[in-house]
């Protein structure tokens, strides 16, 4: 039985996410007084998680969650030991986001839907709580899985509608939280060669050009480099305010938390100064 079906995690309404495989201290001390509630790692986390614990020691409230760890790199044992270790010296502060990466990248990827159920009951043999782990989820049947066998689903490279479909599969009592990418400026040709110098290797991943497809974008738009129309729907740029806009259509969506990955900052000396200029229209009241 799942025992995360009403208790959904709480990381508050916005979260930054790296593609980083870790965060160092000071990065998460950073984000955390500017108000967000979490901070996701991206990149394919090895299965020893020994970073998280010095972020969260140099943090108070701050969840720390992995957006996400690859099943097929990341052995289900070795993750349970790290979780456990971690849930030990800081309860309720670390989110497993696990998944099955994209099956260009991965050799040994065969029949994903049955590797990855066998991975959570890996995980459930070594007492990983569902309400403590999410699943990375775009199609219904990985959905409704994220549902029966975690606390939710991290959906990666989406847009609002996608989020409006999946929290009509799911009911309210599961967690979403989606991730959207941004760049602070208002140069909308700067704008749409930064969101399509990232977004481009993606067009060659089928479980997202599948997602897209189903949404409603054409083969036209997922071709690389993408058609503006899809850069523009997974890409928010603008004012602070614009962005803020479009995040929050997520949020109406029936998004419980959005992770916001910003663009071209990856450290404290980039990341911090935009995520402190739309901390301010985002609402969020700053630590301390």
């Amino acid at each position: 039985m799942n025992d995360a079906a009403t208790h959904k995690p709480d990381l508050g309404r916005y979260g930054a996410w790296l593609a980083t495989r870790s965060i160092t201290p000071e990065l998460a001390a950073g984000i955390e007084a500017l108000g967000y509630g979490a901070a996701w790692v991206g990149g394919s986390p090895d299965a020893e998680l020994a970073w998280v614990e010095p972020a969260l020691a140099r943090s108070s409230t701050l969840q720390l969650a992995t957006g996400i760890v690859n099943i097929w790199t990341a052995p289900a044992a070795a993750v349970a030991e790290s979780f456990h270790r971690i849930e030990t010296a800081h309860p309720g502060r670390f989110l497993l986001g696990i998944g099955v990466g994209h099956p260009e990248h991965t050799q040994e990827y065969l029949k994903p839907y049955a590797a990855l159920t066998g991975y959570l009951d890996a995980l459930d043999e070594a007492l990983v709580p569902t309400s403590r782990r999410v699943l990375a989820a775009l199609g219904p049947k990985v959905l409704q899985l994220s549902a029966e066998r975690s606390a939710g689903a991290h959906p990666y490279l989406t847009t609002p509608e996608h989020t409006a479909k999946a929290r009509e599969q799911l009911g309210n009592s599961v967690f979403l939280a989606p991730e959207h990418k941004v760049v602070l400026t208002t140069d909308r040709d700067e704008a749409r060669a930064a969101g399509r110098e990232v977004v481009e290797f993606y067009l060659g991943l089928s479980n997202y050009v599948n997602n897209w497809l189903r949404l409603g974008f054409t083969e036209n738009d997922v071709r690389k480099p993408g058609s503006d129309k899809l850069i523009d729907a997974v890409v928010a740029y603008g004012t602070p305010e614009q962005i803020v806009k479009r995040l929050n259509e997520h949020l109406e969506a029936g998004a419980d938390h959005v992770a916001i990955q910003v663009l071209g900052g990856r450290d404290e000396e980039t990341l911090l100064p935009a995520l402190s200029e739309l901390a301010g229209p985002l609402g969020l009241t700053p630590a301390g």
